[in-house]
């Protein structure tokens, strides 16, 4: 079947989807949540991409603007407050797609947190796809940057040319590794501002269903990610067998190329399949 657009209410305003139906009466979809300042249609095509492939494969995909954002109406909203946008999106697919009793919900960066804060309060929810998830904080930046950024600086050719060629700030160098090291050991109480990385632990305790995690090997958001939830008690469900991790070594934060699109893709279908 064709794909179409289709419009549902949220918190009074009209926010846009597209549903991608499948030529299959499964009773699990996807859908997509946009992180960001991005709509619908995701960096390089991403997410029209991904959900043609999935419909194509009998999965029924809707992906949908956020209040505020594309063609949606209403104020934009932060990703720590889009629970109702989300639950209405789900409402609004599984009327308009009656044969669907699961929903599986796919998100980037902070639409994975977001999905991640959302996904136990539905029973709906039976699985998450969730990649490259936002899980900011000083002290995670303050170690991933030393242990990523410079260390990886001091390993390469181009830095010591550049250094005894006179053109590296050394000054400026030595301060800012300073100050992520200062971070880095900084108290957790510098936090009060992360609530969201509590919902998020929580969330990820609560939820019964399974979930994948996709992680890019080039870049800081998901190093950021490894560095705090494979280290930390709060997270440490991550390593249980209900949660399944994807890394691509190569990929940066929005899977730039086709191929790492496709390998996306592909995970994607296995792990909806294996529901």
């Amino acid at each position: 079947m064709m794909e179409f657009a289709h419009t549902f209410t949220s918190q009074g305003s009209e926010l846009l989807s597209i549903v991608h139906p499948g030529d299959i009466a499964r009773d699990t979809g996807v859908l997509i949540v946009v992180g960001g300042p991005q709509y619908r249609v995701g960096s390089h095509r991403q997410f029209i991409q991904l959900a043609r492939m999935l419909a194509s494969n009998g999965v029924t995909t809707m992906r949908f603007d956020y209040t505020g954002m594309g063609d949606s109406g209403g104020e934009k909203a932060e990703f720590e407050h889009v629970d109702t946008d989300i639950r209405d999106a789900i409402d609004a697919f599984m009327d308009q797609q009656p044969q669907l009793k699961n929903i599986v919900i796919w998100g980037l960066c902070d639409a994975a947190s977001a999905a991640l804060m959302y996904g136990y309060q539905d029973k709906r929810v039976t699985g998450l796809v969730l990649l490259n998830p936002w899980l900011r904080s000083d002290q995670a930046m303050g170690k991933t940057m030393i242990k990523f950024y410079y260390l990886q600086r001091l390993l390469s050719k181009d830095f010591w040319k550049k250094l005894f060629a006179g053109r590296v700030n050394v000054k400026a160098s030595v301060k800012e590794v300073k100050h992520f090291a200062a971070e880095s050991v900084a108290s957790t109480k510098e936090d009060k501002k992360t609530h969201y990385q509590q919902l998020m632990a929580f969330g990820l305790n609560q939820f019964k269903g399974k979930i994948l995690v996709i992680l890019s090997g080039n870049d800081l958001t998901a190093k950021e990610f490894e560095q705090q939830a494979f280290s930390t008690k709060p997270w440490k469900k991550i390593k249980s067998a209900s949660v399944k991790v994807a890394r691509l070594p190569e990929s940066d934060h929005t899977f730039s190329t086709r191929d790492w699109k496709q390998q996306v893709e592909q995970a994607t279908l296995d792990f909806v399949f294996n529901m």
